[in-house]
């Protein structure tokens, strides 16, 4: 029984992963649900344009789907913005082993606040965090406000959903790979 369980659990794990990469967004269709993310962001986190104005560019994943029971997976499509524009499109990837059920849906932005962050990142080959960097996640309820004095660490990252900013969630072992893009629909 319990060789089933985790046949049964794995095989869902990877179908999902496997549709979410067969229904891959276009390069175009990222930069719509990007500019949607950094908006909704913006609306629920006071001084949140100012930080990311402040960013040597940040990274924002709209959509990263989770799914579990007691094995994990999570994938999503983003893109890197570099001086206001979109510079190059990233999927991030995880998994993870424990006490875990269900489905979940959330939003990630990660900020490089140095140049020297950026480029570390740019110019790896699949960039892992906690690995290749560590990034600092903060815990802000709604209507809370940024406090960029305060913020002092190169890569800074948000998640949040549909309820605000998210609790207890972490980016160790998440890994961000750049993607080939076309900017066709």
């Amino acid at each position: 029984m319990r060789k089933s369980k985790l046949i049964l659990t794995a095989s869902v794990i990877g179908a999902i992963l496997i549709s979410g990469a067969a229904m891959a967004w276009s390069g175009n269709k990222i930069d719509r649900e990007v500019a949607k993310a950094v908006e909704v962001f913006k609306e629920e986190v006071n001084g949140a344009d100012m930080f990311l104005n402040q960013a040597a560019g940040y990274l924002v994943f709209p959509r990263v789907i989770k799914v579990g029971l007691g094995f994990g997976a999570e994938t999503g499509e983003g893109s890197l913005i570099v001086g206001g524009q979109s510079s190059a499109y990233y999927r991030t990837t995880a998994g993870s082993f424990g006490l875990q059920a269900g489905a979940q849906a959330k939003s990630i932005v990660i900020a490089f606040m140095t140049q020297d962050s950026l480029n570390k990142f740019r110019n790896s080959s699949g960039w892992k965090a906690g690995v290749d960097g560590s990034v600092a996640l903060i815990d802000l309820g709604i209507g809370k406000t940024i406090d960029t004095d305060n913020l002092k660490d190169p890569v800074v990252g948000f998640i949040y959903g549909s309820k605000g900013l998210m609790y207890n969630l972490t980016l160790e072992g998440s890994k961000f790979t750049e993607l080939d893009k076309s900017e066709e629909e």
